[in-house]
C-alpha cells in the first residue's frame, strides 16, 4: 500500500504578499484585475476575502460588490516563482518522490519511510513547521493511498491542517462530501450530476458500476472509481513539456515601442535561458500581444531549432513589428517556445561555436550568482 502525501500551500500567493506587507494579515485581501476599472478577475484571495462569498476566476467586478472594503492587489509574480522554488527545496531533503503539480501543490511518495520518519502524520506536521518557520507559509498536507485521496484530504482542514486518510476508509472519507470534491467534476459535470438526482458521494458508491454505467456510460466506472477513493500512485516524469512562455503585464499603460522592445528582448532572455536549464532546442516562436481592450493577438513562426538568444529575439521582434499598431496602448506582452528538441554534442560542435560557449559561460554564472548576476546587451 503507497503513502502519498499531497501539500497545497494555503492562499499562498496572498501569503507571499503578507510577508511583504504584514499589515495585509487577517484581513481580505484578493489578488486579481483592477476593481475600479472593473477588469479582470480574481486570480486568488484570502480567507477572510473567501467569507464575503468570493473565489478564484470570479469577475472583479463582482468581487468588488460583494467585498468593496476589501484590499485588491496587482500581484509579486517573480516573488510566487521564487518562494515555490523554496518550498520544493525543502521538500526535496525529505521526500524520495516528489513531483509538482502546480505552483503551490507537491505530491510525494513516501512509502516504506516510516522505520526513517516515524510517525507519518507527526513527519507532516514536521514539514509544516519548517516551510513556516523558514519562509512564513502556510500549508495544508492530506496523506492517503493514492494521489486523488491524499489531494482530496489536503483541501478537507483548510488552513494548516493535516489530514489522514487509513487505508480502507476511502469510500467513507469520500461518503459525505458533495459531487464536486472529486477532482475534474467542475460546474458543467457538477450541474448534471445533481439534475439525476445525486449531490453526495455516497448516492454514487451505493450503486453497483453496472448500474452507474446505464446511467452514464463509460463516465459511470470512472464515478465509481472516484467516489469509491481508487485513484493513481503512479508517478510520471518522463513527459516533455509543450512550452516555456513568459509574460509580463503593464500596470501602467503606455504606447512607447521602443519600451515594448526592450521589455520583448527581457522575456526573450528568460525563455531561453529556461530552454537551456533543461538541454533543449525550440523549433517556434510565439509573441502574445494584448492592448488594453483586451484585444489579443498571437503570432509564430517556425525556425530552424535553437536556444540562442539573439535568433529568437530578432524572430521575437520581427513578429511583433509585423504584428503592433505604432501608438496602441498595450496591457500585455508575452513571448512562448515549443517544438522541442535536446541538444546534442554533435548539434553543438561546430554551429556557431564562440556563442554557444558564451552561453554556456552564462549559464554557469546565472547557475551559481543568480539570473540576474549578468545579462546579454540589447542591440
Amino acid at each position: 500500500m503507497k503513502t502519498i502525501f499531497h501539500l497545497d500551500l494555503d492562499a499562498f500567493f496572498v501569503s507571499v504578499e503578507r510577508l511583504f506587507d504584514p499589515s495585509l494579515i487577517g484581513k481580505p485581501v484578493i489578488l486579481g484585475g483592477d476593481p475600479k476599472k472593473g477588469r479582470g478577475i480574481v486570480t486568488t484571495c484570502s480567507y477572510e476575502a473567501r467569507a464575503y462569498g468570493l473565489y478564484s476566476s470570479m469577475p472583479i467586478k463582482t468581487a468588488y460588490r460583494l467585498c468593496p472594503n476589501g484590499i485588491y492587489v496587482r500581484g509579486r509574480h517573480k516573488e510566487y516563482s521564487k518562494y515555490s522554488k523554496a518550498v520544493r527545496e525543502i521538500l526535496e531533503a525529505y521526500a524520495p518522490v516528489i513531483q509538482q503539480c502546480s505552483i503551490d501543490e507537491f505530491s510525494m511518495d513516501f512509502t516504506g519511510c516510516e522505520r526513517i520518519y516515524g510517525s507519518l502524520f507527526m513527519f507532516a506536521s514536521k514539514i509544516q513547521k519548517e516551510i513556516i518557520d523558514k519562509l512564513g507559509l502556510p500549508c495544508s498536507i492530506g496523506i492517503g493511498s493514492n494521489k486523488t485521496i491524499a489531494k482530496i484530504a489536503s483541501d478537507f482542514n483548510k488552513p494548516c491542517g493535516v489530514t489522514y486518510v487509513i487505508p480502507g476508509m476511502e469510500k467513507d472519507f469520500l461518503a459525505p462530501m458533495p459531487v464536486e470534491t472529486i477532482p475534474g467534476i467542475g460546474k458543467v459535470a457538477k450541474k448534471m450530476l445533481n439534475s439525476k438526482g445525486f449531490y453526495k458521494l455516497e448516492q454514487i458508491s451505493s450503486l453497483s458500476p453496472e448500474t452507474l454505467r446505464r446511467i452514464f456510460g463509460k463516465y459511470g466506472d470512472y464515478l465509481w472509481r472516484k467516489s469509491h477513493g481508487l485513484g493513481s500512485d503512479e508517478f510520471h516524469f518522463d513527459y516533455l513539456r509543450k512550452s516555456i512562455s513568459h509574460e509580463t503585464t503593464f500596470h501602467h499603460e503606455g504606447a512607447d515601442t521602443e519600451y515594448f522592445e526592450r521589455i520583448l528582448f527581457e522575456l526573450a532572455q528568460d525563455v531561453c535561458q529556461q530552454l537551456r536549464n533543461k538541454n533543449w532546442l525550440a523549433s517556434t516562436v510565439t509573441v502574445k500581444i494584448r492592448n488594453t481592450r483586451f484585444c489579443t493577438i498571437t503570432r509564430d513562426k517556425k525556425i530552424t531549432p535553437t536556444d540562442d538568444d539573439q535568433l529568437v529575439f530578432q524572430t521575437v521582434i520581427n513578429l511583433f513589428r509585423k504584428s503592433y499598431i505604432p501608438e496602441t496602448e498595450l496591457r500585455l506582452l508575452g513571448v512562448k517556445l515549443s517544438k522541442f528538441n535536446y541538444l546534442t554534442e554533435q548539434e553543438d560542435l561546430f554551429d556557431n561555436f564562440p556563442r554557444k560557449e558564451m552561453f554556456k559561460a552564462v549559464k554557469r554564472i546565472r547557475d551559481k550568482f543568480g539570473y540576474k548576476s549578468i545579462r546579454v546587451g540589447f542591440c
